[in-house]
């Protein structure tokens, strides 16, 4: 079974539209409506194209992705395409993170220790000696 997310064909669809050329008209007619557009500069748009599959087997079922596009495309100030990029899964940078773990400087013990001497002060407090000392 093949799920599909946002725009079928992106890379195709791409081919059709020429910078300095095509204007936002142009564009949405032929990708549509952007998913997003940036926050800082509203003349760059970005469409998604992610397609995904089921795994075999020996994968254990895990979603394995045919495509991950991404298309940005970027306007001047009268709304005339004048950059656009296109990222598949390859160019997608693969990020690693390390498997350290960092020890806790402080150590605080498990939860039942720390109930255990917190109920000790709490009873030692109302013992009747506390009590004198605070007369």
């Amino acid at each position: 079974m093949v799920k599909s997310h946002g725009i079928i064909f992106l890379e195709k669809r791409e081919l059709l539209i020429k910078t300095d050329i095509s204007n936002k008209n142009d564009v949405i007619n032929v990708l549509g409506e952007p998913h997003i557009k940036s926050i800082k500069d509203k003349d760059t748009w970005f469409y998604i194209e992610r397609t995904k599959t089921r795994g075999s087997v020996h994968k254990l079922g895990k979603d394995i992705f045919l495509n991950n596009n991404v298309l940005v495309v970027k306007f001047d100030k009268y709304g005339v395409l004048e950059e656009k990029l296109f990222y598949d899964k390859s160019k997608m940078n693969d990020h690693k993170f390390s498997q350290e773990v960092t020890d806790n400087v402080i150590t605080r013990g498990s939860f039942l220790e720390s109930f255990l001497s917190s109920l000790r002060r709490k009873m030692l407090s109302n013992t009747p000696k506390s009590r004198k000392k605070k007369n």
